[in-house]
């Protein structure tokens, strides 16, 4: 069982946690206002990028894994950080997640494993978006998912200012969200702080709506909605937006669904104040070089691209914050 000690200058105190058979003693914590981030939307937010897994028919034998990534990728001198000297993957002690999945709370330092699948074989954009925008702030920093597969913008989370019947994963959200608010001492009771300040949300959704005409028309709109209707339910009416481009499939040519698509959330992002649209398609890996080959709405499970993708994102993120 691998612990790890914290020193940071503040308040002793003595608490252990355990997520997944693995405990952090906490021996110090820092004191300041706590930065929350929201990470929402649907599979790609839940996180598909494959950490280890490499069997020959399944997996590709490893092939743009995380592991196998940090040897090969053109990106793999930019991944030192993720583990230590000994191999083992580093578990921040100023960045934490909370992610409750179908199966489980998850909750702890940022570190792999906080996808919606059971274990540690996978990450999402929270792994390198954490890490951004942990090293960007002094103070420390809480990650929120609440994501779910297979979900459109224009039913499951549409917001009630688009009409209609307000969608049951836009009301799960912000259950979670207020869950994850206010639970965080309950949660993290290691964690010391004096305040949270709620200080930005990342949306990494579309597949859903890109294949439906009537949905990809609307997005626009709607997307402008969701931004509107969340800060006011969140009452944070300048709560800083980062909408990430439904980039995976790489380059596409111009009229087809996928970058009709693109325009339609740039566009919508383009018209919410203190928002800002990541362009994410360079990031797309071939499949030849990827974990699962079949899964193009998945970026091929390629865990570089999602890597890729947390840090355009937290980029953005403090870029946003920042101006």
């Amino acid at each position: 069982m691998k612990s790890l000690l914290w020193m940071r200058p503040s308040s002793l105190f003595l608490a252990i946690i355990v997520w997944g058979g693995q405990s952090v003693r906490a021996e110090e914590s820092p004191i300041g206002t706590l930065k929350v981030f929201i990470l929402a939307g649907q599979s790609n937010m839940q996180g598909q990028g494959v950490v280890d897994l490499n069997h020959p028919q399944h997996y590709n034998g490893g092939k743009g894994a995380l592991v196998w990534s940090m040897k090969n990728s053109a990106s793999k001198r930019r991944m030192k950080h993720l583990q230590d000297s000994s191999g083992n993957w580093v578990i921040r002690d100023d960045v934490f997640v909370r992610y409750q999945t179908k199966s489980e709370l998850k909750r702890g330092g940022l570190t792999i494993g906080f996808s919606g699948y059971e274990g540690k074989h996978h990450i999402g954009p929270e792994l390198q978006f954490g890490n951004a925008v942990g090293d960007h702030f002094d103070e420390p920093v809480l990650l929120v998912k609440t994501c779910w597969g297979g979900k459109s913008l224009f039913e499951d989370f549409r917001p009630p200012s688009a009409g209609g019947d307000t969608g049951k994963y836009y009301k799960q959200m912000l259950s979670e969200i207020a869950d994850g608010l206010s639970n965080i001492r309950t949660d993290f009771p290691y964690f010391k702080f004096t305040d949270y300040e709620l200080a930005g949300f990342v949306w990494m959704q579309g597949w859903n709506d890109m294949i439906n005409e009537q949905a990809r028309n609307e997005y626009s709109d709607n997307l402008v909605h969701l931004a509107n209707d969340l800060r006011r339910e969140l009452k944070s009416p300048n709560l800083p937006i980062v909408v990430g481009e439904l980039g995976n499939g790489g380059e596409t040519k111009l009229n087809s669904n996928m970058q009709l698509f693109r325009d339609a959330q740039k566009q919508g992002t383009s018209r919410i104040k203190n928002a800002r649209f990541v362009v994410t398609h360079p990031f797309a890996r071939p499949a030849d070089l990827s974990p699962n080959v079949g899964h193009g709405h998945h970026w091929f499970g390629n865990a570089e691209s999602y890597f890729l993708v947390g840090d355009a994102l937290g980029k953005a993120m403090v870029g946003l914050i920042s101006e």
